[in-house]
């Protein structure tokens, strides 16, 4: 899934300018015809190191178990574990 990712947005970013120019001159027709992964909206956040597609914290890139894991050993700068 992964892989699968990284794929679509090398093909997100290969393709728009040519989705953004068809778009602004309307040819629907010629838009329709490129990759479907080309689309934007077809790219899902996920986390950069585990791969997992929920629980995405958009901040730091990751997902919230692997962020929890990183904070409590220490390695992500500035962010500490609360108590009270």
């Amino acid at each position: 899934m992964k892989a699968r990712e990284r794929k679509r947005a090398k093909m997100v970013e290969k393709y728009a300018a040519k989705r953004e120019a068809l778009k602004a001159s309307g040819d629907w027709n010629a838009l329709q015809k490129l990759p479907v992964n080309g689309s934007k909206v077809r790219m899902h956040n996920r986390c950069l190191l585990t791969g997992r597609p929920k629980g995405y914290i958009r901040l730091f890139g990751i997902s919230r178990n692997t962020f929890r894991a990183l904070a409590l050993e220490g390695k992500i700068p500035g962010v500490t574990k609360s108590s009270w």
